[in-house]
């Protein structure tokens, strides 16, 4: 369900429903949770199961009640479009959950920083912790490591017979992290390994290590 890894000597711990915690701050990190994507595309007629609109909540419920952090930072794209019948539940979910929460605004991210802000939730472009830098659209920046997401990204593993899987990841290079979406129906993007990347695969029961060369 989890692995621990070190990055700038601290210590993060990778969960299997896309979040990443990291242990020195008791801060989780999460990214493209897209809440009010599902109510969004029904209302223009695709026919998703309302059911589904919960599960980004009980997601939510469960890695909080894991890993018993004191403050929140989605990395963008925390709701997907203008408000809809989700606002509500979103609201909900931030009062009985009472804990610090941080969005770092991203490309999704339209609903005015009032409504945010009436939830105690602070609203900001880009967040510099000591030698991290937390960002929705991946940069590099010398001197930081950065968390990021945006691009959903996720590998293509190949079997035998022509056989393959794709699969979400935390997709790691020598300076950077980008976070897989945690939110449901968000589609993902296939990620191409350079020597030096390293892959951490999402399944659902774990989170497997892999090299660029497959090991």
């Amino acid at each position: 369900m989890t692995l621990q890894i070190e990055i700038n000597n601290q210590v993060f711990v990778l969960h299997n429903t896309g979040a990443l915690y990291w242990v020195e701050k008791r801060m989780l990190l999460i990214s493209d949770v897209h809440l009010g994507k599902i109510s969004h595309f029904r209302k223009h007629g695709l026919a998703l199961p309302i059911g589904a609109i919960f599960k980004n909540f009980s997601k939510l419920d469960k890695v909080i009640d894991h890993f018993s952090p004191e403050k929140i930072c989605f990395l963008g794209d925390l709701f997907h479009s203008s408000l809809n019948n989700e606002w509500h539940l979103f609201s909900d979910w931030v009062n009985r959950t009472e804990l610090s929460i941080i969005l770092v605004a991203g490309n999704h991210d339209v609903i005015n920083p009032e409504k945010y802000n009436d939830l105690n939730i602070k609203v900001v472009s880009e967040w510099v912790i000591e030698n991290f830098l937390l960002i929705h659209d991946p940069k590099v920046r010398d001197g930081l490591f950065t968390f990021s997401g945006h691009i959903h990204p996720s590998v293509r593993l190949i079997g035998k017979g022509r056989q393959f899987l794709k699969l979400s990841c935390f997709f790691r290079s020598s300076n950077q992290m980008i976070l897989p979406a945690f939110g449901e129906f968000t589609g993902t993007y296939v990620m191409q390994p350079k020597d030096d990347d390293v892959v951490y695969v999402v399944t659902k029961e774990d989170i497997i290590m892999m090299k660029a060369d497959g090991k």
